[in-house]
């Protein structure tokens, strides 16, 4: 019970948020690091214990994780974590993963930027947008967060990670590990083996530098963004893996049991995350957190210039 109840997954998991927004902190102008740095003063999270712990890293990078603190109790948040665009769906679907009436990751992230522009909003308000902002273009980056093929985004595909064989909870035909909790954290975990997001913020943000002034020139356009981290789970984290998936008709899920039971179906694939696949995966990880980080900042320097 402990292997499927204990650890929630986290997208990115605690370090590759952190990371995200170390990355974004270095890029913040003069404004905008004041405006962040007085919203998040004190202890905007409230009474909640952080299921990543406390850390000495600036509060622009400890409340990154804030938002999957609060998800359990305002379950009303959890859509806004992702948008499932079919896999191998056109472009035009995308209006479609986003319902009105749930919400998705980009129209949460607008949301939330609507509260930080506006002159009626009180700092507590603010502050909770800002910690929900810092989150949400740090989960919109994971690719896995902006796909489904009727897999939950990668949940209900069962892997073998390493010599660690998936093994089935006791509730729901779901397996760890997945594909979507290896990308959450595993495959992290080995990209960043000192497991310190300071260190490795400083890592992306010089491997990256000649980039990063690239995609600032570039226009802000959440739909864009979520558009290439679907195409990244195609061509990647799908596309690499070592039996092909067929594309699913899209139907509703609720849990791995749904669509014929498909992660029993999927299990019979064996599929198989290893060295080859981490030396594919690397860059596009390394990539993803630098761009979010990135656009992270160009957002809030936007509404704080």
């Amino acid at each position: 019970m402990l292997l499927f109840c204990a650890t929630p997954a986290f997208p990115w998991g605690c370090e590759g948020h952190r990371t995200v927004a170390l990355v974004a902190l270095e890029q913040l102008s003069p404004h905008a690091r004041a405006m962040a740095s007085n919203l998040l003063q004190g202890d905007p999270s409230g009474s909640l214990r952080p299921y990543c712990g406390q850390t000495d890293l600036p509060p622009f990078a400890a409340m990154s994780t804030w938002a999957d603190d609060i998800r359990e109790k305002r379950k009303e948040t959890a859509p806004w974590h992702f948008i499932d665009v079919p896999l191998g769906a056109a472009r035009e679907r995308m209006n479609d993963a986003c319902p009105v009436a749930t919400g998705c990751v980009t129209s949460a992230i607008r949301g939330q930027l609507d509260v930080l522009r506006s002159g009626s909003s009180g700092n507590a308000q603010k502050s909770e947008a800002l910690m929900f902002v810092i989150h949400f273009v740090g989960d919109l980056h994971q690719p896995l967060h902006a796909v489904t093929n009727n897999d939950r985004g990668g949940n209900c595909v069962p892997v073998s990670f390493f010599t660690q064989e998936p093994k089935e909870s006791v509730t729901g035909e779901s397996f760890r590990p997945n594909l979507h909790g290896v990308w959450d954290t595993d495959l992290l975990e080995r990209v960043d083996k000192d497991h310190d997001a300071a260190r490795f913020a400083n890592e992306i943000s010089s491997q990256f530098q000649t980039a990063m002034n690239s995609w600032k020139q570039q226009p802000i356009n959440l739909d864009d963004w979520a558009w290439e981290s679907h195409q990244l789970a195609e061509s990647t984290v799908y596309g690499d893996l070592p039996e092909k998936i067929p594309v699913e008709t899209p139907a509703p899920i609720e849990s791995c049991a749904d669509d014929n039971h498909v992660a029993k179906r999927l299990y019979q694939l064996h599929e198989k995350i290893d060295e080859r696949y981490l030396t594919d995966a690397s860059p596009v990880i390394r990539q993803q957190l630098a761009r979010a980080g990135t656009r992270l900042a160009m957002l809030l320097n936007q509404i704080w210039p």
